[in-house]
């Protein structure tokens, strides 16, 4: 029995441990780096951790100390890792359907549209092809408009265009430029297709499949209505704050024109939610602009998608039990449905893991450091949520702080997954209940 409960979680480790190794083996052959040898160990492991775990952060420059054949390989690491995430969690979604019983099961399939084990399948194929189909035309549209608007090459930018289109959609946040997406910070074009990317990769897989069966918001699930609009309220959120916070700030979008402050301040709000693409140098930007990132980072984008965090639901839902509790109902609920117990302890747990994660990372870098620690909280966040934003920090950081990072975005990409899992098919039943009794809250 215990073999069945951690069977999939096993699964989901060794497939990214497995990748982890391979990536760093071919990221230290002497071909993948720029450097006369191969890459250090260390530097490799980075890469290849970042990568798989589409986080997007590095020790070094990734356009001039990757060869092209070092790009490649991290361009399919990316892949793997985001293809991976998908339809595992769509294939541990199944298996925990199954041990739901036969009430739960039926609910499950409903919402989730998988009948049967065949439909399961086709339902992954389905999956993979709307995110390659998604990669296929961000890339042509990024190909495009460098070819004509910046005057590269047809080679060139059709390589490009690839690169940043499978970054964006597996809200890697890879670029192959040493300034980031500072380079696009004046091309609103260029910045939209980034941010649509980056957005519908990371809403996840299950929203986007129920919005094209129910098109009324009355019809949606619980899990769509608390993504969805929770989504919007973050997004919301964070081109407010980015806009005041940043408007005046000469080291940041004080210089640029109203329609580039606008656009740049979407991409404030938009990449942070765990796409690690920057159009800012954010070790400039103000504190307040940096404590609203450590909320959007943590917090994340949607479940079973490419997006890391905690995930938009487990926020939400938290805070829609919060409200209910203020309120005084005997059921925490959203919309017409009661959430169930068992759900609301599994998102009080990740929550609480992801906490306790990104204070334990914390600590142990300013320990090995001593860096400032609004600094390294902003690094230990974006590794754990798998956004990949940096302060400029990961370079100058010691070797055992950057694994240190190198742990986090493993923990932050494999552990949410897994953990909330094996909280869902551990379902024991006891055959009796134990008193009650309230201790103090307060």
């Amino acid at each position: 029995m215990k073999g069945m409960r951690f069977g999939p979680a096993r699964i989901v480790v060794t497939f990214y441990a497995i990748t982890v190794t391979i990536g760093t083996a071919l990221l230290a052959l002497p071909a993948a780096s720029t450097k006369h040898g191969s890459a250090e160990f260390s530097t490799a492991l980075f890469t290849a951790a970042s990568a798989t775990c589409i986080t997007g952060m590095s020790p070094v420059d990734v356009a001039t100390y990757w060869t092209p054949f070092g790009h490649a390989v991290i361009l399919l690491l990316v892949q793997a890792g985001g293809l991976g995430i998908v339809t595992l969690s769509a294939r541990l979604l199944q298996l925990v359907h199954g041990r739901m019983g036969l009430q739960g099961t039926l609910a499950a399939q409903a919402d989730a549209h998988t009948d049967t084990p065949a439909h399961a399948r086709s339902m992954v194929r389905v999956i993979v092809r709307f995110y390659l189909l998604l990669e296929v035309l961000l890339a042509v549209l990024l190909g495009l408009r460098l070819h004509f608007a910046y005057g590269e090459g047809a080679g060139r930018a059709a390589w490009e265009g690839v690169f940043n289109a499978v970054s964006a959609v597996n809200n890697a946040g890879f670029t192959l430029y040493s300034q980031g997406a500072v380079k696009f910070a004046g091309d609103p074009w260029v910045l939209a297709m980034l941010c649509c990317g980056v957005f519908i990769g990371g809403l996840g897989y299950p929203v986007w499949f129920e919005l094209m069966r129910r098109r009324r918001p009355r019809q949606w699930s619980m899990h769509t209505r608390l993504t969805l609009y929770g989504s919007v309220i973050l997004f919301a959120a964070g081109l407010v704050t980015f806009l005041a916070f940043e408007w005046r700030n000469p080291a940041t979008i004080a210089h640029m024109s109203v329609t580039d402050k606008i656009w740049n301040s979407i991409g404030g709000a938009v990449f942070p939610r765990t796409a690690g693409f920057n159009t800012v140098d954010y070790e400039h930007v103000r504190p307040e602009t940096m404590a609203v990132n450590y909320v959007l980072m943590f917090i994340g984008g949607g479940s079973a998608g490419t997006s890391g965090g905690i995930k938009v639901s487990t926020f939400f839902l938290l805070g829609a039990v919060i409200i209910s509790e203020i309120r005084g109902e005997p059921q925490a609920r959203v919309g017409p449905r009661a959430i169930p117990a068992a759900v609301q302890r599994q998102a009080l747990t990740v929550a609480l893991l992801g906490v306790g994660c990104v204070m334990a990372g914390m600590i142990a870098v300013i320990t090995i450091s001593e860096q400032p620690m609004q600094l390294v909280l902003f690094e230990t966040i974006s590794a754990f949520s798998t956004t990949g934003l940096s302060a400029n920090l990961t370079a100058q950081l010691p070797v055992a702080a950057q694994l240190v990072l190198v742990a986090l975005m493993f923990i932050g990409r494999v552990g949410t997954m897994t953990v909330g899992t094996a909280l869902a098919m551990r379902r024991s039943k006891r055959r009796y209940r134990l008193p009650e009794e309230w201790p103090i809250v307060g």
